[in-house]
């Protein structure tokens, strides 16, 4: 949740913040480390915690600190995760997916809030928050409730807290934002996909056997990208969706692509 609340202050749209910052306290990057990416990963709820199948790579990635005081002195993410190696378990940090660059088949997806809902609503908040999230090398190659078939190899199933709209920082005046897919071959203002903008409105988000997806406040995904790979900030595929009130004051709320631009 600490990695919601530090965001606030964020207030850009998609990817494009500039200056980049200077990867320095509060954040951290782990070198050269096996990690968990859930930024795109789908999530099933179940008892109050979003378990989120995600992928396992190694690299250079990302994160707040989240540090501790122990025996040995200060710890931070990266210190728990290189000790996960041989403890069978690795942290969830942060990296740009491959896929949401330009020519991909995913896009970084934006519910809206005050600043852009135009004629609609505030998307509702409800989305798993994976940084720092632990994740359990026995899930790997097994199944696992909420998702079909077995997970791969390189998969890994990723503990998570759920954010809402009353959890600090969890969005801004621009919403919050959401990984999906996305066709690169759509004619131009159509590859956005509504299933993706339906992850901003789900009913009964913490309800058990609920499917959230993992987000971040407006912004947050280019900050993180900024502080790890430096300027300039990637050609992305980005996309906003539009968010409606059934009538009465307890209508449920709906979301779905915006129409592009003329």
């Amino acid at each position: 949740m600490a990695a919601v609340q530090l965001f606030t202050a964020v207030s850009a749209f998609g990817f494009h913040l500039d200056p980049a910052l200077d990867p320095e306290p509060p954040f951290v990057i782990c070198s050269q480390q096996r990690y968990a990416l859930c930024a795109a990963a789908s999530c099933f709820v179940y008892d109050g915690v979003a378990y989120c199948k995600c992928d396992i790579l190694r690299g250079d990635s990302i994160s707040l600190q989240l540090s501790y005081s122990s025996p040995v002195g200060e710890q931070n993410v990266c210190d728990v995760n290189r000790k996960g190696k041989t403890n069978g378990y690795m942290v969830s940090t942060f990296s740009l997916p491959a896929d949401v660059t330009t020519g991909g088949a995913a896009a970084v997806y934006t519910c809206p809030g005050s600043a852009n809902a135009g004629s609609g609503v505030i998307a509702p908040v409800a989305y798993g928050q994976c940084d720092g999230g632990i994740c359990f090398k026995s899930s790997k190659g097994q199944s696992f409730p909420g998702f079909a078939g077995r997970l791969d190899d390189d998969q890994i199933i990723c503990s998570c807290p759920i954010s809402s709209g009353s959890t600090p920082g969890s969005s801004n005046s621009l919403g919050y934002q959401v990984f999906g897919p996305y066709n690169p071959t759509a004619p131009t203002g159509s590859g956005c996909d509504a299933s993706a903008c339906a992850s901003c409105s789900v009913p009964n988000p913490t309800a058990n056997g609920a499917t959230l997806s993992v987000g971040a406040a407006t912004g947050v995904p280019a900050l993180l990208a900024l502080q790890l790979d430096g300027p300039p900030p990637p050609d992305i595929n980005e996309c906003l969706c539009t968010c409606t009130q059934a009538p009465g004051p307890d209508g449920s709320i709906s979301c779905t692509v915006a129409e592009a631009p003329p």
